[in-house]
């Protein structure tokens, strides 16, 4: 069993219940976003996969938890606000995303998302061998398979969730 002590207690929590192996790789908290993260760490883009937290904008609050490759770029606007079944939406500031997970940007997990949050998953995603995902602080990330979401009960794997991002 990995070390967790680097990792948010719930999610050390929800990874301990889980089968999906998984490693924690200890970072430098400076280098948490995605880009420096992979630069620094020598890991792929396309193996780095974003936690996105989506709100509706109008009506009572509504929330989605969004996992996509950073290579792509969420469909937010189209195929986001369809499966939310709401008029409009936006990513969530960093307030509402430490409200509702307790976690900060650069740490956003989908293993600290709320069961009743639905968590979309682009399809590319579980085309992967493994990905690298945050661990709910920005100290460690989380390198798994994607085959984790299964064992997720609030999560959808969505075909066509990101777009492939023009380099």
């Amino acid at each position: 069993m990995p070390d967790l002590k680097k990792i948010d207690p719930h999610v050390a929590s929800f990874l301990a219940s889980v089968k999906t192996r998984f490693e924690v790789v200890e970072i430098d908290p400076d280098l948490a976003d995605t880009a420096d993260f992979c630069r620094e760490y020598d890991y792929p883009l396309d193996k780095a996969a974003n936690t996105l937290i989506v709100a509706s904008k109008r009506g009572p609050k509504r929330f989605s938890g969004c996992v996509v490759l950073a290579t792509t770029r969420l469909d937010v606007n189209q195929r986001v606000r369809k499966l939310m079944e709401v008029s409009r939406v936006s990513f969530a500031n960093a307030d509402q995303m430490m409200e509702l997970t307790g976690m900060k940007v650069g740490g956003v997990t989908p293993f600290g998302i709320p069961q009743d949050v639905p968590l979309y998953v682009d399809s590319r995603v579980m085309a992967c061998d493994w990905i690298i995902l945050g661990s709910g602080n920005r100290d460690a990330k989380i390198k798994i398979a994607p085959t984790v979401f299964n064992e997720i009960p609030n999560a959808q794997v969505i075909e066509d969730l990101a777009m492939e991002v023009e380099t």
